[in-house]
């Protein structure tokens, strides 16, 4: 359903049930139907009442398209400089978002979980309002910190070659690459996987690069979040593969550092693609982590 949070139209999807809340936050251009179904499934039979949303500028919640192209090179340097580029929003306003969703839903606590761009989200969330987290959960994210994220070389190629036309076959090449060049090693997609999901996407919402450019904004612009992360004093998970060539290792440890009393777990075998066609492996095994973790879990059904 759509509702109206922090002033502006968002997509969620509540799995309903009385349990505590899980608020999912999704990654850069994700969807809420990139949670993988057993990710959320698992949860859901733990018997948490599951929360997903559409970030702003992304699948059916609002798109900004009125604030125009960003120009991503110059807000890098920008940033890279010490410097507050100017941006079409925050990440600060998409934790508000977050916090919209709960308003808008009448719930006051919530276990919070972000993933990449999302755990990002979170931890603000966690910064904005420590008494609406019931506990922080911050997978494949990165605490911000200058000269920390940098990304395998051979991804970043991969990610430059955009594909000079905007048809579906030459977008659905592009991310099949990038896809494949951020899985985990040891559970590549199938090309068929990637093809059902890029099909099942663009009939629900077609990606626009100015979008997720629009929020690649967001992350590099909020550069002083690292010195922040002390502040956070609700109980903190950060999940991260250990092969992750996109938004590395040493990003998980850094934001575990940060965090007083932060549990850091890092996952054999996994890359940076828990969405969107999360090897069901991979999902077991961030399962097994999760769930012990969160508080006030209710019993599993049989």
């Amino acid at each position: 359903m759509n509702i109206e949070a922090n002033g502006i139209s968002i997509e969620i999807e509540d799995s309903g049930g009385s349990g505590p809340a899980v608020l999912l936050i999704m990654g850069l251009g994700g969807q809420l139907i990139h949670w993988p179904a057993d990710f959320v499934q698992g949860l859901i039979d733990a018997g948490y009442r599951v929360l997903r949303f559409d970030n702003r500028d992304s699948g059916l919640s609002a798109h900004f398209t009125s604030r125009g192209a960003v120009n991503i090179p110059w807000i890098a340097m920008q940033a890279w400089l010490g410097r507050r580029p100017r941006v079409p929003y925050t990440l600060g306003d998409m934790g508000r978002d977050a916090l919209g969703v709960l308003d808008a839903l009448g719930i006051e606590r919530a276990h919070v979980v972000g993933l990449s761009m999302g755990a990002m989200i979170a931890q603000r969330v966690a910064l904005l309002a420590p008494d609406r987290v019931l506990s922080l959960t911050s997978i494949m994210g990165s605490s911000g910190a200058r000269g920390l994220l940098k990304p395998k070389r051979a991804v970043l190629r991969v990610a430059a070659g955009k594909p000079r036309t905007g048809s579906d076959a030459a977008l659905a090449q592009y991310y099949l690459r990038f896809l494949k060049a951020i899985a985990s090693p040891a559970f590549p997609p199938s090309d068929e996987q990637l093809h059902a999901m890029f099909r099942l996407t663009n009939q629900r919402s077609a990606p626009q690069t100015e979008a997720t450019y629009r929020q690649l904004a967001a992350i590099l612009a909020d550069g002083e979040r690292a010195g922040l992360l002390a502040r956070i004093t609700v109980p903190t998970l950060v999940v991260h593969g250990a092969d992750d060539p996109w938004v590395p290792p040493a990003c998980g440890r850094d934001t575990a550092a940060r965090i007083a009393g932060a549990r850091l777990a890092l996952i054999p075998d996994m890359g940076h693609d828990l969405v969107p066609v999360g090897h069901p492996e991979i999902v077991r095994r961030v399962l097994g982590v999760l769930l012990p973790f969160l508080p006030s879990a209710a019993t599993p059904s049989a």
